[in-house]
């Protein structure tokens, strides 16, 4: 449903957003500092479902949590931008809703993604191999360097941020405001809908890569945009306005 109220600069969902996270980015430093020394991103972040570390209430603490920040300024931003006139056109629930069911499908990507790989890595070892690697973070007899380390990763590193809902946003700006220009770089004009298709393709690109020094969960921003079409379909489907 279409919301005809006045246009709102700072909307209640978009506002709350940006507080609770730089709420938690604050809270993160300090708690971490001596003499708590509580580290809060390995709480809240996003660990594999087989990690230690997980815990279920991650699938939603970690679209609120960021690394450094240039991560979170360029997270806030995006989604104060582009959020703000979504939630300006759905309303506050609609709006609430897709943020987070996005976030939650960037997250199920995610998973997927690293399953397939934990599964791929772990068929080269026997048991005694991979607790030695996940128990005590060192090389056995027999397994390569690089294979040890990167199950050492995928298990232990969380994800965090709140780029998987963010994509979602810019899909949902594409769909509904897809000749908007927007400005690369401040000079370089492009319509929304061929910025989000470029955006997408080049996250699939890099996903793909494969790239070892490359941080970046770009699944999970593919599944916040695929989550975002899935909805947009399903509200076709029911004949629902958008």
């Amino acid at each position: 449903m279409i919301n005809n109220h006045r246009f709102q600069i700072l909307p209640p969902v978009v506002k709350n957003l940006l507080i609770i996270n730089v709420l938690l980015f604050i809270a993160t430093g300090i708690l971490q500092s001596p003499p708590l020394n509580i580290d809060l991103t390995k709480i809240l972040g996003l660990h594999y479902w087989r990690s230690e570390l997980f815990s279920p209430w991650q699938i939603v603490s970690y679209m609120f949590m960021h690394g450094n920040i240039p991560h979170i300024l360029f997270n806030m931003f995006a989604v104060w931008m582009f959020g703000t006139h979504i939630e300006n056109r759905w309303g506050s629930k609609r709006f609430l809703n897709y943020y987070l069911l996005t976030g939650f499908g960037a997250a199920f990507l995610h998973y997927l993604i690293i399953h397939f790989q934990i599964i791929n890595l772990e068929s080269a070892m026997n048991y005694d191999q991979i607790m030695i690697i996940l128990k005590e973070g060192i090389v056995p007899e027999g397994i390569s360097r690089t294979s040890a380390q990167k199950l050492f990763f995928l298990y232990n590193t969380p994800v965090v941020g709140a780029s998987g809902s963010l994509f979602g946003i810019l899909l949902a700006f594409g769909v509904l405001f897809p000749n908007t220009l927007l400005y690369l770089y401040f000079a370089i004009p492009i319509k929304a809908k061929y910025f989000v298709i470029g955006y997408g393709l080049l996250e699939l690109f890099s996903g793909l890569s494969n790239n070892p020094q490359d941080n970046v969960a770009h699944f999970a921003h593919l599944g916040g945009m695929l989550f975002g079409l899935l909805i947009f379909a399903y509200w076709k489907f029911k004949n629902e306005y958008y």
